[in-house]
């Protein structure tokens, strides 16, 4: 009898789950998710010591350790998974949030993709979010910023949405934008995120890497130095386009400052030729330059990832570019995994990973 009753009420929560709007959303849902197993870790990072001894009764900080520079790692597994895991690592002034319930209250990747099968793993990179715990210090200070992230990230140019963008016009879904900005505790480090990253690879086994933004670099130097990053999906990588040593491009000057090659060995280089790898850009900016500094920031982003792609190719790998606009897809913001057409994204990040049988 006891087991009756437990189904009765799992089959009327999933019924109440599969109707009921989401606080704040569009009131759509597609029904009952269930998982086999969800948690989370920290991995990576490293241990400071403090030369002395520890006095119980009288601490200082002799004697004593401080673990950082680890990242926080947040796991789903659905039912029946698919064999390689997505591992998600957010952009700059971000954390795992940004790949969650986006700021009009619909389903963000995190669950789309669960919801296709596959075990997703959500990231706060070290000294960010969850993972704050920074061996460098740092100071955080109140800065405004938000009217420039508006701008920066495409939503519009403030105050007046672009006519055609993918972003709810809701005041309160711009209130939860602003709220998802978090800084950093110490200093950006492409090579620590990259440690903790590749960690994190050797933990979990193969999989695959979603990176946004100013995870573009981190994502490139994990493959790096991980064999288990099978595959990467890179939404607009802004920083850390790494080139061989001998074949950086120019630097590139833009309205929002110069955009620089970064260099790596040969060697390293190649091991980015031997996974398949897919790079997406949204809509609302130029391709001849502009004196707009918020558009004209990911002109050069995109023209630098073309480069990039090519010199991915020449040697020989699997690399491809999709700017969206040209294959009919407008509107798009910086967040290509939370704008209103969100589901139209992941279809063609679903078909890439059917392509290249990472799914």
């Amino acid at each position: 009898m006891d087991l009756v009753k437990a189904l009765l009420t799992v089959m009327v929560l999933a019924s109440l789950n599969a109707c009921t709007a989401i606080p704040g959303g569009s009131g759509h849902s597609t029904g009952a998710l269930v998982i086999q197993a969800q948690g989370s870790f920290a991995v990576g990072g490293k241990v400071v010591s403090t030369p002395g001894t520890y006095n119980n009764n009288n601490p200082t900080s002799a004697g004593q350790t401080f673990h950082g520079d680890h990242l926080y790692a947040f796991y789903q597994v659905p039912q029946n998974p698919k064999p390689l895991p997505i591992v998600m690592l957010h952009g700059a002034y971000q954390s795992a949030r940004s790949w969650e319930t986006t700021p009009d209250g619909r389903e963000g990747f995190q669950t789309i993709f669960l919801r296709r099968g596959f075990p997703v793993y959500l990231v706060d990179q070290p000294r960010r979010g969850r993972a704050g715990n920074s061996t460098v210090a740092a100071t955080i200070a109140p800065t405004p910023f938000d009217q420039l992230f508006f701008d920066q990230f495409r939503i519009g140019k403030w105050p007046t949405y672009f006519d055609n963008v993918q972003f709810d016009r809701k005041p309160q879904t711009l209130d939860q934008f602003f709220r998802s900005v978090t800084p950093n505790t110490g200093p950006y480090d492409a090579g620590v995120i990259s440690d903790a990253m590749a960690a994190l690879f050797d933990k979990t086994g193969p999989g695959i890497l979603f990176s946004h933004s100013q995870a573009g670099g981190p994502g490139w130097l994990t493959a790096i130095k991980s064999n288990n990053v099978k595959g990467i999906v890179a939404l607009e990588p802004g920083s850390g386009f790494i080139f061989p040593e001998r074949e950086l491009p120019p630097a590139m000057p833009s309205a929002a400052g110069t955009l620089k090659p970064e260099a790596v060995s040969l060697a390293d280089f190649e091991k980015l030729t031997r996974i398949p790898i897919a790079i997406y850009y949204g809509d609302n900016f130029p391709t001849e330059p502009t004196k707009e500094r918020g558009q004209d920031n990911w002109r050069v982003r995109l023209d630098m990832a073309r480069l990039w792609v090519d010199a991915i190719n020449k040697h020989g790998g699997d690399a491809q570019l999709v700017h969206l606009p040209q294959v009919g897809i407008r509107g798009n913001t910086h967040f290509l995994m939370s704008d209103l057409n969100n589901v139209q994204i992941a279809d063609l990040v679903s078909k890439f990973l059917s392509e290249k049988r990472l799914d």
